[in-house]
């Protein structure tokens, strides 16, 4: 059995996971079209970061022998390396760049984040340690990551684009590789598989696939609010439910309140709040909801990278006496901005409030398009005071149902509160499902039939996100009069 480095980071990670990727491999659950689209975007990445080393040789890796013999022949070559693979004994590493510097070699990682991460040295420790082994001279590594403040003006400029740092002296402090890899060969060659154990390192650095972990009962400690690291303190005490917590037990206000309707089964609702938010709003009321979609190498000029470009908003104006609905989505490969904002500035109006659930996302969009657009900004600061956010009553814990389990998203009020839900969407039923159904419907070399099922789609989920604050906005009413 061969220990690659991504099966190393996993195993820092959790036991039971590495272990199952050796013996039960079936039981991990397949990469969803989220996940899948991370790799692929990973691996744009890396083909830029290659365009940075002119004289570079690509190594195949569909073979992995071959891709192994290849890389020993070519150090000889004393040019840059892309994925060089090599392996001493059951380890086995492959690096996105080797650099030659005279009889030395230089690791450079190519990571997608903005900066870097405690995982990434562990990741590049143990690079080092398996081409040490293997009798490699490390000279110095380097992490390149993703430059956020990069701004396009044209073609990708991939030097700009790519930001590097040293981190030679964080690896070297690395020092247990090799007694974490002799952990790690005793867990694989187990025949039993480790217990679980439920704790931060099931969600960090990345959430853990294996879901057989959290069965766990309605109303768990792990639906603590804003918990900070108190549902595993409870947990590790052995208290599973909310409504077992004991009383000497430091809760703050939204926390108690999560425990009160655990034991009672009773939704809480404070009527003052609620009829102080209410109070606020101005007719006509006018429900707001925008889809956006970022990637790593920014796609329009004047964007950067994982800048979040608006392509569909959707709009239900409330007078009083009906509502109208408004839509917009955007069509073609081109940038959408221009034509979001001319379309939204035609039906928001410039009376009433701009109802939005989680206000941050929504201004911070109208901000960067009244920037990109000179001529909008006076009408954007204007329609930004206007804003209300739907969210405040939730987060305030003026209305909560244990259905919510500890969030105050729209997807888990809308049921709690109405009844209703996003599960009857078939095809986008959440934020990232939309953005990558745009970037099929744009980019993507699908049927026109499967770009208009997904235009439908889009309109349909975008459309249930305002109706569904019109819908909230109606129970709070019902909930202050009651």
């Amino acid at each position: 059995m061969m220990l690659s480095k991504s099966k190393y980071m996993i195993g820092l990670q959790c036991p039971k996971y590495l272990w199952m990727v050796f013996h039960s491999p079936d039981k991990i659950p397949k990469p969803d079209k989220g996940q899948q689209h991370l790799f692929d975007e990973g691996n744009l990445v890396g083909s830029f970061a290659k365009k940075l080393f002119l004289k570079g040789i690509d190594i195949p890796t569909d073979d992995f022998s071959g891709n192994l013999k290849k890389s020993t022949e070519l150090l000889s070559r004393k040019k840059p390396l892309f994925e060089a693979a090599f392996s001493v004994g059951q380890l086995y590493s492959r690096a996105d760049i080797l650099i030659p510097v005279k009889n030395e070699w230089d690791i450079i990682e190519v990571k997608m984040s903005t900066s870097v991460k405690d995982e990434h040295i562990q990741d590049v420790a143990f690079q080092k340690y398996v081409y040490e082994e293997s009798g490699l001279k490390i000279r110095k590594c380097f992490l390149m990551h993703i430059n956020n403040e990069y701004v396009r003006k044209g073609k990708i400029d991939t030097k700009k684009l790519f930001a590097k740092e040293d981190i030679s002296k964080e690896v070297a402090e690395v020092k247990d590789v090799p007694l974490r890899v002799e952990e790690m060969f005793e867990i694989i060659n187990s025949k039993e598989c480790p217990s679980s154990v439920l704790g931060r390192q099931c969600k960090n650095p990345h959430e853990c696939p294996v879901e057989e972990c959290w069965n766990l009962p309605d109303g768990s400690v792990f639906d603590l609010y804003n918990a900070r690291g108190k549902e595993f303190e409870l947990y590790e005490r052995g208290i599973v439910s909310l409504k077992d917590i004991p009383d000497d037990f430091k809760l703050n206000d939204k926390q108690g309140i999560q425990k009160k309707c655990a034991k009672t089964g009773q939704v809480h609702v404070n009527k003052e709040g609620i009829k102080k938010f209410l109070s606020d709003l101005n007719y006509p009321l006018r429900y707001l909801d925008f889809e956006t979609f970022g990637s790593a190498i920014p796609f329009y000029d004047k964007s950067s990278p994982y800048q979040q470009i608006p392509f569909q908003f959707s709009l239900h104006v409330d007078d009083g006496s009906s509502v109208k609905h408004y839509s917009f989505l955007a069509s073609g490969k081109e940038d959408p901005r221009k034509d979001f904002i001319v379309a939204l500035k035609k039906v928001l109006g410039t009376k009433g409030s701009i109802v939005v659930y989680n206000q941050s996302f929504e201004i911070a969009r109208m901000k960067e398009l009244g920037a990109l657009f000179p001529s909008y900004k006076k009408w954007v600061n204007s329609a930004i005071k206007r804003v209300v956010d739907l969210l405040e009553p939730f987060r305030n814990f003026d209305y909560y149902n244990p259905v919510q389990q500890g969030s105050c998203s729209i997807k888990h009020v809308l049921p709690a509160l109405t009844g209703k839900s996003y599960s009857d969407l078939e095809l986008i039923n959440e934020g990232s499902g939309a953005s990558l159904a745009f970037l099929d419907i744009a980019f993507s070399d699908i049927p026109k039939s499967e770009k208009e099922k997904l235009r439908k789609a889009l309109e349909t989920y975008c459309g249930l996100d305002t109706e569904g604050m019109v819908w909230i906005i109606e129970r709070l009413r019902d909930l202050k009069g009651s």
